[in-house]
């Protein structure tokens, strides 16, 4: 493990997913003791509710650069935390980093949490938030043909369910999926999990919790939207980064789906970060979790430039 994510630990709480209520209380200290106060002028940050599923807001933070030119590209951002923890606070500084560094609009989404709003209720917040923005792209700044989706862990499997939900349904057309050590099988049978049962922060046992949690009714039989890693048919997706860490139980279910986008034509971008743990980017303390994040400015800027590019050239043609 590297030394300085071992250090990092110390001084975390453990977040058990085993009991909802103080799983979000640890969630909130971990979040607090992971953080500082952070600001940047470059970015104008506003908190909204939007239309949502049966009439239901879904309460959305906006990060948009203050001095863009003309229309840019929009990351629909998902935050972590199993399902079951997590709020709009989670990714605050990721989010203020995306929009100031790379000079992109992010949309972070509240989604409804578990046991008490079992799937599909985050799935359709974060389908309703990716539609809302499409629809909205003028008074957001935001040019229609490079929007995306993101998140990690939970987010980036809601992520992946979305972008395979706009492609079946003739959605708002995405551009890119952003994919952070995402969830994406509740099946639970890959060497990882099967190995990595105690590693810190995130272990075999709240994976097993997360699901339960997640799926209700649908526990042991998963619609594709909710674990991605079950759709027979990955062609014809927006084109992907997937970060995935070694000491983390989802790993050989990561793997296995960057491949088979990759097997099905899809643009893949994969790195794979040795000695880490799951979550490890958000120790920022560390040095592999601050190159992680110039790695994900990078990203997102190279996968927003080749829709940009392919845009073009549709349009030319």
């Amino acid at each position: 493990m590297d030394p300085e994510l071992t250090g990092a630990l110390a001084g975390m709480p453990y977040v058990s997913l085993a009991d909802p209520a103080r799983a979000r209380e640890a969630m909130r200290a971990l979040v607090e003791a992971l953080s500082e106060p952070v600001s940047d002028a470059r970015v104008e940050v506003g908190d909204r509710e939007i239309p949502g599923p049966a009439g239901v807001p879904v309460p959305v933070r906006i990060y948009r650069p203050r001095e863009q030119r003309g229309p840019v590209s929009a990351l629909v951002y998902f935050h972590g935390g199993g399902f079951v923890t997590g709020d709009l606070e989670n990714e605050h500084v990721r989010c203020l980093d995306f929009a100031g560094e790379v000079g992109i609009v992010v949309v972070s989404v509240d989604y409804r949490l578990a046991p008490e709003h079992p799937f599909p209720a985050a799935f359709d917040d974060g389908y309703a938030a990716t539609v809302w923005v499409r629809e909205n792209a003028a008074e957001l700044g935001v040019d229609p043909d490079r929007i995306g989706v993101g998140g990690g862990s939970a987010g980036g499997g809601l992520a992946a369910g979305i972008a395979l939900r706009a492609r079946d349904e003739d959605g708002p057309p995405l551009a890119f999926q952003f994919l952070l050590y995402p969830v994406l099988d509740d099946r639970m049978d890959t060497p990882s999990m099967r190995t990595f049962v105690e590693p810190p922060l995130f272990n075999r046992g709240d994976v097993g919790h997360m699901w339960r949690h997640y799926l209700g009714p649908h526990h042991g039989r998963a619609p594709v939207y909710a674990a991605p890693a079950r759709a027979g048919d990955l062609s014809g997706l927006p084109a992907a980064y997937m970060l995935v860490a070694e000491g983390d139980p989802l790993r050989d279910e990561d793997l296995a789906y960057a491949l088979r986008l990759i097997q099905a034509g899809v643009p893949t971008e994969l790195h794979h970060v040795p000695h880490v743990y799951h979550g490890f980017d958000g120790v920022l303390s560390a040095a592999v979790a601050r190159e992680a994040l110039a790695g994900q400015r990078a990203a997102l800027r190279r996968g927003f430039d080749l829709a940009n590019a392919g845009h073009r050239s549709t349009s030319s043609d």
